[in-house]
């Protein structure tokens, strides 16, 4: 078992019982029986005993408490081994007097954080072990928050990959038309560049999407600079109102022609959102995408895009949260994708590029704030996606 693993990190929160190493039968059978009315007590014979029993159970163990004078491997080497391979067990050492100075070296080294004298007084060692049982659960969840945060880095990294690939993609296309429609000057008029135009105003709108979809890549990679810089900070981030999101994708979101025209909003519903700005500016830059995607190659009369702030339950009977919505009126969603829409990797656009992640990346960022997504349509009929959070305050 490697304590790295992500399936014995999530174990790691449910980390309880004390195991307790001492080469005397009688000791252990004590132990267990004085201190089994309050804590979950495990119980080994030797340090090959108890690496076995963490081997198995090393999820569940929050102490180790281990008797000095053992044969063939003494308490300190099992610590310093256990100390290693299991850093969220907090460990604690028997010793007699005799080998005190042993034990405070040991101490120093960082391999036993508290030693218990012989004989053990109860009430003090009780104490220890609710004090060594809370340090190994704040430990666990320290450990546990780290990795989340690691893995939220990567998974958005792998997105923003993808996501930064179509614009840049884009903006290559252009230029290598421009590349291609680029005429010697004639003589005399050097210093003077020469494109040719299929039609007149086309190489300036070239230039002008070009340069829309770079600024939206360098703010897509900027989001994520700023992810990975705040990932192991305190979230101290000022207060993010839900418009602002708006009217900053509104802004930043590169349309092509007159697409921008397709977006709407009501933004009278304001409300404050948790979290930063970062993860959230590409959910909702996701979901306008797919939208202004979906309405693309079979635009309605007056397409639209509307993006709403309300305040609605998810469901019946659960309570009212804020929301932010994106509807369009677009072909809706076939009802045999829409219920894995955010649980799996899933598109209707492979043939164009598209990964599938979107939806689920989003869900993934929202459940991280205590949110949840809620994606309906009807066939024909365009398609929502709603945001729902937890109030701020």
């Amino acid at each position: 078992m490697k304590p790295d693993d992500a399936s014995v990190m999530r174990g790691l929160l449910g980390a309880h019982a004390i195991l307790m190493v001492d080469d005397e039968p009688q000791a252990c059978k004590w132990f267990a029986r004085l201190y089994g009315d309050e804590f979950v007590v495990l119980t080994a014979g030797s340090a090959d005993e108890a690496l076995a029993v963490l081997a198995q159970r090393g999820h569940e163990v929050a102490v180790l408490l281990t008797d000095y004078a053992m044969p063939q491997r003494d308490g300190v080497t099992l610590l310093s081994e256990v100390r290693q391979q299991y850093p969220h067990v907090a460990r604690l050492l028997v010793s007699a007097y005799a080998d005190k100075d042993m034990a405070m070296s040991a101490v120093n080294q960082g391999h036993v954080e508290k030693i218990l004298e012989k004989p053990l007084d109860e009430a003090l060692t009780r104490q220890s072990l609710r004090d060594a049982l809370q340090a190994s659960q704040e430990r666990a969840r320290e450990r546990a928050l780290i990795e989340r945060r690691a893995a939220t880095l990567r998974e958005t990294l792998g997105f923003l990959a993808h996501e930064v690939t179509t614009p840049l993609a884009t903006v290559q296309g252009y230029l290598s038309a421009m590349r291609e429609r680029h005429v010697d000057p004639m003589e005399g008029d050097r210093g003077v560049a020469h494109i040719q135009e299929q039609k007149p105003g086309d190489v300036l709108f070239m230039i002008e999407a070009a340069q829309r979809r770079a600024e939206y890549a360098q703010s897509l990679v900027s989001t994520f600079v700023q992810t990975a810089r705040d990932a192991y900070q305190p979230d101290s981030a000022p207060s993010l109102r839900a418009s602002d999101l708006v009217q900053a994708v509104r802004e930043e979101y590169p349309f092509d022609h007159d697409e921008a025209q397709w977006l709407t909003s009501d933004l009278a519903d304001d409300f404050v959102l948790p979290g930063r700005r970062d993860l959230l500016y590409l959910v909702l830059c996701t979901l306008v995408k797919n939208a202004v995607l979906a309405l693309r190659p079979n635009p309605p009369a007056q397409p639209n895009v509307h993006v709403v702030l309300l305040r609605e339950a998810p469901a019946p009977g659960l309570p009212v949260q804020a929301a932010i919505q994106v509807r369009d009126n677009g072909p809706g969603i076939p009802a045999e994708v829409l219920g894995r829409l955010t649980l799996e990797p899933l598109t209707t656009r492979a043939s164009t590029g598209g990964s599938g992640m979107g939806l689920v990346f989003c869900r993934r960022v929202m459940t991280s704030l205590g949110g949840s997504i809620v994606v309906r349509s009807e066939a024909g009929q365009g398609a929502s996606v709603s945001l729902y959070f937890p109030f701020a305050q």
